[in-house]
């Protein structure tokens, strides 16, 4: 479950649900439910806080346990 991992990492870190809460553009209480499971999180979220950690997004929904970034992509050359 990301909630689990996003309340992990955030108190890793020693930050306040209300630093993330600005971060993300919403209220400490919609983050607050993030963590606690009660709301979905978006996608552009999870994409957010896995910039934030410098981590994938795919580790912060438990698809992995390896919190690594995948490396960006390169763009395709336009013909």
């Amino acid at each position: 479950m990301p909630y689990r991992r996003i309340r992990e990492l955030r108190e890793d870190h020693d930050l306040p649900q209300k630093l993330l809460a600005d971060y993300l553009h919403c209220t400490q209480a919609s983050y607050s439910r993030y963590e606690l499971g009660t709301r979905e999180i978006p996608v552009a979220v999870l994409s957010q806080l896995a910039d934030f950690y410098h981590t994938s997004m795919d580790y912060l929904v438990g698809r992995t346990d390896d919190p690594r970034p995948y490396p960006k992509s390169k763009t395709l050359p336009r013909k």
